[in-house]
């Protein structure tokens, strides 16, 4: 018997371990259920344990499946890494992911910038609201929007969180707003993901729960969406100034009340592992970013 384990069941037992199922375990590995399975048994069999309690809808692993996963997991977290290393030692490319509405709304007007200082570099720029996992995704940097704490990753601050009222100048002037108590008139525009208009109101317009409840809204799931809608004249959207900032300097949004801006626990924070050092490129790219982030700080405040 070689003294190695088949490698293909080792893929299907983490990923299954991972996930807790071995149909999620198949849609990730681009297989069936029943080949993961078989790898799964291909293993047990190899082992000569049993690895996964299986029932008619779900697997559990065992208590040996739950040991032996804790112990190859370091194993082949560092053949990830060592081989993501090796493989981009040569790479003059920069992968970073980002939040769609950052990468949106203040991203995209800049990279250009950054090509045109490193032209030798190349930029792959991927968008999600989802975390991004160093570990497995092939990701050198990311910018993610969260409260800075976590103990894996070096997280620098980009931009503070904050919250603060935009609307189209034909929105404003119809309704006549004057005050924050005004809005109780008008169609709330609420991104779900950054929902801070009950905060809002209650600091700055002093309305209580029930009348911020009475006031109509929209809900709408994506943070360039909720603008966008604002853009066009639909209602008044909560925001960080950081997305709106394009659109307010362009005359298509204005920014109602400046002196009333929630400051709210996330922030935008550039993260990459803390065990990883990074590649040349990737260290420009850092440098560079944070560099804009400065610029854009000392623009605010002069």
């Amino acid at each position: 018997m070689s003294s190695y384990p088949p490698l293909n069941s080792l893929r299907a037992f983490e990923a299954s371990i991972r996930l807790n199922s071995f149909s999620r375990a198949a849609e990730e590995l681009n297989v069936t259920p029943g080949a993961v399975g078989q790898q799964i048994r291909k293993l047990e069999d190899w082992l000569g344990v049993e690895l996964f309690v299986r029932s008619v809808r779900q697997v559990k692993p065992t208590a040996d499946g739950l040991d032996y996963a804790a112990r190859i997991s370091p194993a082949l977290l560092q053949i990830i890494d060592a081989s993501q290393h090796l493989r981009g030692q040569r790479e003059h490319t920069v992968r970073v992911v980002m939040p769609p509405s950052f990468a949106a709304k203040w991203f995209s007007k800049r990279m250009a910038r950054f090509l045109i200082d490193y032209p030798s570099t190349s930029l792959h720029v991927g968008s999600s609201v989802q975390f991004t996992d160093f570990d497995r995704d092939p990701v050198d940097i990311a910018v993610r929007y969260f409260d800075g704490n976590d103990d894996k990753l070096e997280s620098v601050l980009i931009y503070r969180g904050q919250a603060a009222a935009f609307c189209s100048p034909a929105y404003r002037d119809r309704m006549g707003f004057e005050h924050p108590a005004d809005l109780a008139r008008a169609t709330l525009l609420n991104d779900i993901l950054h929902d801070w208009w009950e905060e809002w109101l209650g600091q700055f317009a002093r309305m209580k729960p029930s009348e911020i409840a009475a006031i109509k809204r929209i809900e709408i799931d994506q943070t360039s969406m909720a603008i966008e809608a604002a853009i066009h004249g639909q209602g008044v959207v909560m925001a960080n100034p950081l997305l709106a900032e394009e659109d307010v300097m362009e005359g298509k949004l204005v920014h109602l009340f400046p002196e009333q801006v929630l400051v709210v626990p996330s922030g935008y924070y550039l993260v990459h592992p803390k065990n990883r050092e990074l590649r040349g490129q990737v260290k420009l790219f850092r440098d560079w970013l944070l560099g804009e982030a400065r610029e854009l700080t000392l623009s605010q405040n002069p």
